[in-house]
């Protein structure tokens, strides 16, 4: 975990989580397909005014005292029963939709529905005329906390269940307005127009039900599992506007490190003119040279502080601009220049950066790296001032000040993206720096002979390893934004590889005689066409892991 000393602004609690329970009730209609019940809320609420949401509202205590009154599954007890219940009674209470059955297993209908007070005890009415809220009707969906820059939260779980026969929703008219049967494509579309205003996990969850075509279908999804989802989401600046970011989008990892209480100060927006802060002793500056194979371009990382010089890691191309904006963001006070390996968008710049140094009057920083392998293109023929050792620590340290302004930088040899790959470790703050080795929202290509797929899934092990012992929370790597959760993104990462690894085992058994070309038709059928030469480099790395693990997989 980064240290607070260098977090880049004072930090602020975050709004205690209040807890709530909603419902998505949905039905099947002959000519729109699945349709869920939406409704307004009041102008004047606290929360969301004017929004389109879904029924639902905060747990009260008759909600957990009332378990024994109940329809419900094995498995349903405690605190999610008492959710259940609680969005049973908002939906009954802000749009007259009973959830309930009577004595006979019958639904409630609408002579029930008028026996009962909405602001009346809804348990003690239901007790009355023998009805019992049918919480095993109830499947829970996903669960969101609220933002943390919000000043009123709320942890909500989202349940959804079929709309009970015979009832239609008729709105308080007061906390809820205007009910409407309305198709997840068709209410986003409305949203995208500016005429169905809603909050950001009513959006993202009304996307992830546009994909289910029945309400069969998404209870299906639903049997036996927990949340599809959970969530707490992150906002951050994009083009001066507020955008919010869910768990698993490239976005989320740097908003959890640059802003960890959620204020709404980081800008997403990808440019080249200035340094970007990610800590006080960290900054990115992404290189001038986007494409395919980089992405929004190279990020050049510069580690330390005034007071304890800086180290370059990833310096970039011979860009002569990129590079004058990494030396003035270093104060021109850099104390070595570390390449991860020796590919052109990386290791170009050293150079150059090391002269610039010398014409200011600054003693010339070492490169650091390993020297490209005898399989390396021309391109890639790299030679450093001096080699790394695998475990070697580099340390920054202001003598002026206390060990908060200590920056230790470990060597991690990561072959497989190329023979001579390297990651770094800031120790003190359980940042890994991954080059090429991990990016955020692509894969990196393994291009034999130089690159190999064993090393490569080796290297991702001790990466593993190496983030369990440090307690480490972020990935900076060379392409793409921050990633959070590393031993997560490390498991996908291993996880997809030999998934596909399966496909290209398949693919050669399918067409024992075929070519490269053939067999990567196969297994990337999920990768546009104009992607296979490139995808073909990284099948060659998998075919040779194939062959070296069985002989006879030709």
């Amino acid at each position: 975990m980064p240290r607070t000393s260098q977090v880049l602004y004072p930090q602020r609690a975050a709004a205690p989580l209040l807890s709530a329970a909603t419902v998505l009730l949905l039905r099947d209609d002959a000519a729109a397909g699945l349709q869920v019940l939406m409704t307004r809320r009041s102008p004047r609420a606290s929360f969301a005014p004017g929004a389109y949401v879904f029924p639902g509202g905060g747990i009260e205590p008759g909600d957990a005292a009332s378990h024994a009154l109940a329809d419900r599954r094995p498995q349903q007890a405690g605190e999610a029963l008492t959710q259940a219940l609680a969005a049973i009674r908002e939906s009954f209470e802000e749009l007259g939709v009973l959830l309930a059955r009577r004595s006979d297993g019958s639904w409630a209908g609408a002579e029930d529905i008028a026996a009962l007070q909405r602001q009346g005890d809804f348990y003690a009415q239901c007790a009355a005329r023998g009805l019992r809220p049918a919480a095993d009707a109830m499947f829970l969906l996903a669960h969101w906390n609220t933002d943390r820059d919000l000043p009123k939260r709320f942890s909500v779980p989202f349940f959804v269940a079929r709309m009970p026969p015979l009832q239609d929703a008729v709105a308080d008219d007061a906390e809820q307005f205007a009910p409407e049967w309305v198709r997840p494509g068709d209410a986003l579309a409305r949203h995208q127009r500016g005429e169905f205003f809603m909050i950001f996990p009513t959006v993202r969850t009304l996307e992830r039900l546009q994909h289910f075509d029945s309400v069969q279908a998404l209870l299906d999804a639903l049997a036996g599992t927990g949340p599809l989802w959970t969530s707490c989401p992150r906002a951050g600046l994009r083009n001066g506007r507020e955008e919010r970011f869910m768990e698993h989008e490239p976005e989320y990892g740097e908003l959890a490190l640059t802003c960890p209480d959620g204020q709404i100060r980081h800008e997403l927006d990808w440019q080249n003119l200035r340094p970007v802060p990610l800590l006080n002793n960290l900054q990115r500056l992404t290189a001038p040279n986007p494409g395919v194979m980089t992405g929004p371009g190279t990020n050049s990382y510069i580690v330390g502080t005034p007071g304890s010089g800086h180290i370059v890691i990833d310096p970039g191309p011979n860009e002569p601009e990129h590079l004058q904006r990494l030396w003035r963001a270093a104060g021109g006070d850099i104390r070595a220049i570390v390449c991860t390996h020796s590919h052109p968008d990386h290791f170009p710049g050293a150079a150059p950066l090391q002269q610039l140094c010398e014409r200011a009057g600054k003693p010339r920083p070492p490169v650091l790296g390993l020297p490209s392998g005898p399989d390396a293109r021309a391109d890639s023929f790299f030679r450093p001032d001096r080699a790394l050792s695998d475990g070697e620590l580099l340390t920054l340290v202001d003598k002026g000040l206390e060990a908060e302004n200590t920056h230790t930088l470990e060597v991690v040899f990561t072959p497989g993206h190329t023979s001579n790959h390297v990651c770094l470790l800031l120790r003190e703050d359980g940042l890994l720096f991954t080059g090429d080795h991990i990016l955020n929202g692509s894969t990196t290509v393994i291009d034999p002979p130089d690159g190999n797929m064993a090393d490569y899934l080796d290297a991702l092990d001790r990466l593993d390893a190496l983030c369990q012992t440090w307690q480490v929370q972020f990935i900076l790597p060379a392409h793409g934004y921050v990633l959070a959760e590393p031993r997560a993104a490390i498991a996908h990462l291993k996880q997809h590889r030999l998934a596909r690894e399966a496909k290209v085992l398949a693919a050669m058994q399918r067409l024992p005689g075929g070519t490269p070309a053939q067999w990567v038709e196969l297994a990337y059928d999920d990768v546009p066409p104009r992607m296979w030469p490139l995808a073909q480099r990284s099948l060659l790395a998998h075919v040779q892991r194939i062959r070296s693990l069985a002989p006879g997989n030709d």
